[in-house]
C-alpha cells in the first residue's frame, strides 16, 4: 500500500489524476459513473479493457462507441474508425507499463492509441498492479520484452519478438516481420488538470 500511495503522489506531481481500488469490478463501476451516457467513446485494443467487459457495457447502454474491431470491417474501415475514436469525447486505454515515479509507457502499431491518449478531451486509463515497475528503464523493458511479445502471440502477428519473447527492434522491419511497436509514447506530465485519469487496480490485468 505504501508504494501505491507513493505512486499516487508522484502522479499528482505530474498533474495526472489517479485512483486506486482493490478490484476491477469496483473500477468498472467508477468509470461507468464517470462517463455520461451520451458521450462518444474511443479505445485502443486492450486485454485489460476486454477482461473488464467495459466496452461491451458502454455499447449496450447506448454510448456511441468507435469500435474498429467489429467483425466484417475492411482494413480501410477499421483505420477510419480508429481515427474517429482518437477524437471521441472519452478515450479508454491501458498503458503497457507504469513506472513507480509516475511515467506511463505506451507502444502502438497504427498510432491511434498514441493519438487518443495524447490529445483526446478526456482520457481514462486502467492499469493492474502487474504493470507497475520500479523505474522508467524497467517500464520500457516491460513494454518491449513482455507486453509486446504476448500481444503479438495473442494476435498472431509475425513479429521478431513473437518467436522468442525478446525484443529485436534492430531487425524487426517489413517485409520480413510485422512489427507492433512502431510508435512509442512516454507520458511524463499532463498540462490540463483532469484530462488524464488513471485507475490502478490491485489485481493482475492484461499484459
Amino acid at each position: 500500500m505504501k508504494k501505491i500511495e507513493e505512486l499516487i503522489e508522484n502522479f499528482k506531481k505530474r498533474n495526472i489524476e489517479s485512483y486506486s481500488f482493490l478490484t476491477k469490478d469496483i473500477v468498472k463501476e467508477k468509470i461507468l459513473e464517470l462517463i455520461p451516457k451520451n458521450a462518444s467513446i474511443g479505445f485502443s485494443g486492450s486485454m485489460t479493457l476486454e477482461t473488464m467487459g467495459l466496452i461491451k457495457i458502454l455499447e449496450e447502454r447506448g454510448n456511441r462507441v468507435f469500435n474498429p474491431y467489429q467483425a466484417g470491417l475492411s482494413r480501410g474501415e477499421s483505420l477510419e474508425i480508429r481515427k474517429q475514436g482518437s477524437g471521441a469525447d472519452y478515450f479508454l486505454a491501458s498503458p503497457n507499463a507504469v513506472s513507480q515515479s509516475g511515467e506511463l509507457v505506451f507502444l502502438s502499431a497504427y498510432g491511434n492509441r498514441i493519438a487518443g491518449v495524447s490529445y483526446a478531451a478526456n482520457v481514462i486509463l486502467v492499469a493492474g498492479k502487474n504493470k507497475i515497475t520500479p523505474n522508467l528503464s524497467e517500464a520500457l523493458k516491460r513494454a518491449r520484452n513482455l507486453a509486446t511479445p504476448l500481444n503479438c502471440k495473442r494476435l498472431n502477428w509475425a513479429s521478431a519478438c513473437s518467436q522468442d519473447g525478446i525484443c529485436h527492434d534492430e531487425v524487426c522491419f517489413a517485409p520480413q516481420y510485422k512489427r507492433m511497436c512502431c510508435q512509442m509514447l512516454i507520458i511524463e506530465s499532463e498540462i490540463v488538470l483532469g484530462r488524464l485519469k488513471i485507475f490502478l487496480v490491485g489485481e493482475d490485468l492484461g499484459f
